[in-house]
């Protein structure tokens, strides 16, 4: 993907159109207020008609694209980005979806419908979803997206659109399409359609199939997602979670991989971070301010809906930029005539009627400040941390009190994280295929463009492939830190596994201590590390620090928990090229703290942004 993907780092909103009647000139307005507040572009997602009103105009019709076309050209005028979702509503799917491209499960055609729908009234169903493990139907559903568009002949005069997916959203139990079975037979060696009516039941062959179930869903959907964006002139942004498989790699398939907050912690970043780290991509995107206070089901409102609290924003948008994300997409703006007071019942209210209108400009110009400093350069790497996969996917669901709203199964690592006695060498994951194309030549571990020191493997169960991965890299010399010898997971064991597991184990590069793995100190030591990102340019280390307040955040925040932020010190050391710099962290109460440090020393760069400015937002409100 040679085009730019952003002209700026200037925040997008995403904007939700209603089924149902919309006017041009509404439409001219509110992308007036875009630009008037400091935002680089929007993003038109499409949703239920409001109160159960007249439907718009029939999905894909000409009557449809219009108002799109006329929005997107009326955006590039004013120099902002128009980026689309493909399709209404989440996952994709759609009346226009035959059934021979529908989602499929191993019991027959899947029971999930499409919900909230441009194409029917609030509460009826809206066609089937996609089966988005067959690169042929999705490629058709793509197809008609931009024929209905008329895209990419219309995009003369047009930014390059991005095309957005969300995230994951179809239910992948005993999710199956045409031909699986003998995939799994050729891949396996045995027939798993004996085992799929009570699979919980077996957990190796479990295992086995959501291994399967994974490769399909990169293979069949996310690469041939992103093969479509450029067929149709623009660019993919991919949110990955939820989905069955392997997330670094799923990520890593988008040209922007874009994570999620606050349904999501704040450090769920670094797996979209990573992806990006790997395959040498600048900009990872997040949806942001989600459900900030909890979700309640439509009609909603969710909680304090139009009443949130700007520090409370602030305080997340640190802790994701301290995670490596450097571009913000607002959720959401709902159309709106002017003065109107429509709103989409689960997010944070973006509009001239926010409860923090005032302050959006300076808000979206000081994440613009912080992003832009941050796509400097490359990602500052030192360990590549494995990930777990083997682990989660033998595995099942997440414990009754770490559910929510987003998360039931383990396998979708919202709660797998990075470990933080390592935080101060600034881990990032790696998995399986990027390992097995990796070399470890001239000290350093060459993952596609980021180079790694040594490599950390905490798991109980690992595959034959990455353990002979392993044992390739550390007979090259890789210092391996691998915690405990690993079992082999999945029906089929292998005679070799436990040979080659010894000779890894037996090599010296090998060790259980991870200290004897870090030969350097880390880039930031210190007791108590708040959540930091690091990107290097040259010898110049560009770092920022997230107020320390942020790792206290997760859905759902209190109501106005940023106002209960006090002033704190951090004493760090800062070791570029083996030169420390001691120094003070000095957070003011919701503020965070950007440093350049090179080898001549250390600038403090000034940041400072007031989300409470005098007479603003005082906490008594809020209580």
């Amino acid at each position: 993907m040679n085009a730019p993907l952003f002209s700026s780092a200037k925040p997008y909103t995403r904007w939700w159109w209603f089924s149902g009647p919309l006017n041009l000139a509404d439409i001219h307005a509110q992308l007036d207020w875009v630009k008037a507040n400091q935002f680089g572009g929007v993003e038109i997602a499409w949703l239920y008609p409001l109160n159960n009103g007249p439907l718009g105009a029939a999905w894909l019709s000409q009557e449809w694209a219009e108002p799109i076309l006329a929005a997107a050209q009326y955006a590039a005028e004013l120099g902002l980005g128009c980026d689309f979702t493909m399709g209404s509503a989440w996952p994709f799917g759609g009346f226009h979806v035959s059934p021979e491209d529908a989602s499929q499960t191993f019991a027959g055609p899947s029971p999930q419908c499409l919900e909230k729908s441009w194409e029917t009234p609030m509460g009826d169903d809206g066609g089937p979803i996609l089966n988005h493990l067959d690169r042929e139907a999705v490629l058709r559903y793509g197809r008609k997206f931009g024929a209905a568009l008329q895209l990419p002949a219309r995009a003369a005069g047009l930014n390059t659109p991005g095309f957005f997916c969300d995230s994951w959203e179809v239910l992948s139990e005993g999710l199956w399409t045409g031909g699986f079975d003998a995939a799994f037979l050729a891949r396996f060696g045995y027939d798993i359609t004996p085992f799929m009516p009570a699979l919980n039941e077996h957990p190796d062959e479990r295992y086995d199939y959501r291994r399967l179930l994974a490769a399909y869903a990169l293979d069949e959907f996310y690469a041939p997602y992103t093969e479509l964006c450029h067929e149709l002139g623009g660019f993919s942004r991919v949110q990955c979670h939820g989905s069955p498989t392997d997330l670094v790699a799923a990520y890593a398939l988008a040209d922007v991989p874009e994570t999620e907050a606050i349904l999501f912690d704040l450090d769920f970043a670094s797996f979209a971070a990573a992806a990006a780290a790997l395959t040498g991509k600048p900009i990872v995107s997040v949806e942001a301010f989600t459900c900030m206070y909890g979700w309640n089901p439509y009609p909603g409102p969710g909680p304090y809906q139009k009443q949130e609290v700007l520090a409370d924003l602030k305080l997340v948008a640190d802790g994701l930029m301290a995670n490596g994300v450097n571009q913000f997409f607002w959720h959401g703006m709902p159309y709106n005539p002017p003065g109107g007071d429509q709103r989409f019942y689960a997010t944070t209210h973006v509009g001239p009627d926010s409860a923090f209108a005032p302050q959006i400009p300076a808000f979206n110009t000081y994440m613009e400040s912080i992003c832009t400093t941050m796509r400097q350069g490359k990602p500052y790497t030192d360990v590549a941390v494995y990930l777990p996969l083997e682990d989660v996917r033998m595995d099942d669901e997440l414990p009754l009190d770490l559910q929510k709203v987003s998360s039931k199964y383990v396998y979708e690592l919202q709660e797998t994280k990075l470990p933080r006695f390592l935080k101060g060498h600034h881990p990032l994951w790696v998995s399986t295929p990027f390992l097995n194309d990796a070399q470890y030549t001239d000290g350093q571990l060459h993952c596609g463009p980021a180079q790694f020191n040594w490599l950390y493997v905490d798991t109980v169960w690992l595959d034959l492939e990455i353990v002979s991965t392993l044992l390739r890299l550390a007979r090259q010399g890789l210092p391996i830190c691998l915690v405990r010898a690993p079992q082999e997971p999945g029906r089929i064991k292998h005679a070799a596994y436990d040979q080659v597991v010894a000779e890894l184990l037996k090599l010296p590069t090998v060790t259980a201590d991870w200290n004897q793995c870090a030969a350097q100190p880390p880039l930031v030591a210190g007791e108590n590390l708040p959540d930091f990102w690091c990107t290097v340019n040259g010898d110049n280390h560009t770092l920022f620090f997230a107020n320390p307040a942020s790792q206290t955040l997760r859905y759902p925040i209190r109501y106005g928990q940023a106002l209960e932020t006090t002033a704190s010190k951090r004493p760090i050391q800062v070791n570029i090229d083996s030169q420390p710099f001691n120094l003070t962290l000095e957070f003011a109460p919701q503020q965070s703290i950007l440093l350049q440090v090179s080898l001549t020393g250390v600038k403090q760069i000034s940041v400072d942004f007031d989300p409470n400015p005098t007479g603003y937002m005082k906490k008594e409100q809020y209580q």
